[in-house]
Formats: structure tokens, C-alpha cells, sequence
């Protein structure tokens, strides 16, 4: 019984970690001065990854040149694309497409750098389906300009057009809240998110240059890489770009199956993490272990439903456990939607959480052959 408690309260903290965050956040201040005013004189490589699908390149590219900002060029990499009807007139633009496929988002990026028209001082990555604010770079450059050289912005969602859609921003919603915001107010680094991420030039190459990534996950290595050299990811919420949101059932299950697969794959990061920040005493990277060792959302309400249920017969005092936990969580999950004023569809689509678990279960079926099942998202529009 000492054994089955003791696996319950680990599993279980899980749900008191987002709140034990909240509390520090808010001990800590909002860490107003970490945005520092900037002359925007810093020269970026904006890069934009595309793999088969080309449809929404010439949206992303507008929106890019829309910036608010004179200082950089854009490097769209149509990996095994066709791009016989890509006309872009703007210098600004340069189109690569590598001869061989890549197949991959670190070699894409370093197919860029290595293309460079100039030497950039920074690099942020923007994917395909993106729309980027105009005054995206200036939000980025307030944060390197106080000093950090990394950083994470905003994903919002382009459209909620489905519930799937919903759901996925409501997901979206809590993870920046919890794994960004809290995170780093808390003292150590905002969670990487695949785009909308910026760096300085001379620290993505140091981290992500001897690696040789296939398949989904490229940012759970360059935050790990970031941390161990003891930096800090920095988390801005001025720095927007609108994501396309999964739309579709199947495109969800290929989609949450590759990231599952990325937990699974990168779960030693946490690990070797964990007991690197504990032996150097370094708060950034003991939160940040914790972060990476987290099992995914619908895996632990699966889990923590099955044991409420076996407690139920043999434990009935860890029943107050869990309520108390599920309690914590749920306050924290509403406080992260009340504080991105989430659109009323995603408090209407709650109601579909259990359909939504259950694709993801199905997710979780398919999670060993998961990089064979696309490399990047479809996007398609389906009716909820």
C-alpha cells in the first residue's frame, strides 16, 4: 500500500505543479523588466518550413512583409515541394528548395543558414501555416535586448472553426499559461513550441549543429541543449503569430501520435535534467526537468481516473487526494483561459473533452509508427 501511495502522489503532483507555479509566479512579480526598450537595429533571418504543401506560402510570406520592421529577409524552405506556381517578387523573399529531400525541420533551418544572403544576428523560426503579427520582431527584440537569447512567443489560433479546433486552443491556452508564463515568472524557462521562437544566431548553431534529428521533436532537444548551457528561455507575450489548429479527427490522431512519440523518445532529457539541476542546485533546470518528465495531459487524467476508481475499494483517504489535486488543476486550466480571454466557442467545446481524449487514445495507439505517419499536419477544413 506505501508503494501504491507513493506512485499516486508522484503522479498525482502533477496536477499540483501548474498551481505550485501559479503561487511562485505570483511571490515572484510579473517581471515587468524583462522587456527592455529597443532600437531595432538587430538583422533577422525569419525561416519558414514547408514540407509537400505549399498552399498557404504565399499568405505567410504577405503577412511577414507586413512587419512593422526594416531589418530582414525571409528564407522559406520548400522541402519537397513543387514550386512552379511560388512567385515572389519581393528581394526580401529567398526561395530554396533543397535538391534532396530533408525530411526534417533542424536540417531545413541549417539548409537556410547555410544559404544566408548576409550574416543575421538572430533567427526565428515561422511554419507554413502561420500569420505572424506586424509587430512581431519588435516584440522579440525588447526581450533580447534585456539581455536574453532565446525566446518564445505567442501561438494563437488563426480560426476556431470546429470543435476539434476549440479543443486544441484550449490545449494550446493552458500549456502557454502553465509551461510559459508561469515557468518562466517562476525563474526558469518558457517550453519551446515549434515555431514563433526566436534565437541568436551563434546559440542555435551551437546547440543544434552536431545533431541529426528526423521526425517531430526538434525543440524538445534545443531547449534541453539551451538550458545545460545554462540559459533562460525567455517567454514574451507581445510576440503573436496565428497558428492553423487541427480541424479534423484523423489529422488530429496522426498529429497527437507524433507528439506522444516525442515524450516517449525525449523522456531521458528529463531525467538527465533532473539530476544535473540537483547536483548544481539550479532552479532553471530542476522546473524545467519536471516540465520534460510530465507525461501528457490526457495520459494523466486517464491514469488518475483509474486510480480515484481503484482507490475507491482499497484507499478511500487518497480519494481527498485527487479531488484536491483535480481541484488545484481546474483552477489553474480556467485561470489560464479568464487570462487569454479564450473565445466563447472554447468554453462551449469542453463539453466534447471526453471525445477529444478518446482520439488521442487512439493516438496513443499509433504511436510507434507515428513519424511514418506524415511529417507535418494537413490542413484541411472539416465541419464540427
Amino acid at each position: 500500500m506505501i508503494v501504491w501511495t507513493v506512485l499516486q502522489v508522484i503522479l498525482g503532483f502533477n496536477f499540483l505543479f501548474p498551481f505550485l507555479l501559479f503561487i511562485a509566479a505570483k511571490l515572484s512579480g510579473k517581471r515587468k523588466s524583462v522587456e527592455k526598450v529597443s532600437d531595432d537595429s538587430a538583422d533577422y533571418a525569419i525561416i519558414v518550413t514547408a514540407y509537400e504543401e505549399t498552399g498557404l506560402l504565399e499568405s505567410v510570406a504577405s503577412s511577414i512583409l507586413d512587419l512593422d520592421y526594416e531589418n530582414y529577409l525571409i528564407y522559406i524552405i520548400a522541402d519537397n515541394c513543387d514550386i512552379s506556381n511560388l512567385h515572389f517578387t519581393d528581394e526580401r523573399v529567398v526561395l530554396l528548395r533543397p535538391p534532396e529531400v530533408l525530411a526534417s525541420n533542424v536540417k531545413s533551418h541549417f539548409y537556410a543558414i547555410n544559404n544566408f544572403k548576409r550574416a543575421h544576428d538572430r533567427i526565428t523560426i515561422i511554419d507554413s501555416d502561420n500569420l505572424v503579427d506586424k509587430n512581431y520582431l519588435k516584440a522579440l527584440n525588447r526581450v533580447f535586448d534585456a539581455g536574453f537569447q532565446a525566446v518564445q512567443g505567442v501561438r494563437r489560433a488563426k480560426k476556431i472553426n470546429t470543435t476539434y479546433a476549440a479543443l486544441d486552443e484550449a490545449g494550446d491556452i493552458y500549456y502557454r499559461y502553465v509551461d510559459r508564463k508561469l515557468l518562466f515568472e517562476s525563474g526558469s524557462s518558457a517550453s519551446l513550441a515549434g515555431s514563433g521562437m526566436a534565437f541568436t544566431l551563434d546559440l542555435y548553431k551551437n546547440c543544434l549543429a552536431d545533431q541529426q534529428l528526423m521526425g517531430a521533436g526538434f525543440d524538445k532537444i534545443l531547449q534541453f541543449e539551451i538550458i545545460k548551457r545554462g540559459h533562460r528561455i525567455a517567454f514574451s507575450e507581445a510576440a503573436v503569430v496565428y497558428d492553423e489548429k487541427t480541424a479534423k479527427s484523423d489529422q488530429l490522431v496522426k498529429q497527437r501520435a507524433r507528439w506522444i512519440n516525442t515524450w516517449f523518445k525525449f523522456f531521458f532529457l528529463g531525467t538527465k535534467l533532473l539530476v544535473s539541476s540537483l547536483s548544481k542546485l539550479n532552479l532553471n533546470g530542476f522546473l524545467f526537468s519536471i516540465l520534460l518528465l510530465r507525461p501528457p495531459l490526457f495520459l494523466l487524467i486517464l491514469f488518475s481516473g483509474t486510480c480515484f476508481l481503484i482507490d475507491i475499494f482499497i484507499l478511500p483517504y487518497m480519494l481527498f487526494f485527487w479531488l484536491g489535486t483535480g481541484i488545484l488543476f481546474l483552477f489553474v486550466f480556467f485561470r489560464a483561459l479568464s487570462y487569454f480571454k479564450a473565445d466563447e466557442k472554447i468554453y462551449q467545446s469542453l463539453k466534447g473533452i471526453p471525445k477529444f481524449i478518446f482520439y488521442q487514445i487512439l493516438a496513443f495507439t499509433k504511436v510507434r509508427k507515428a513519424n511514418k505517419l506524415s511529417v507535418a499536419t494537413k490542413h484541411v477544413e472539416e465541419n464540427p
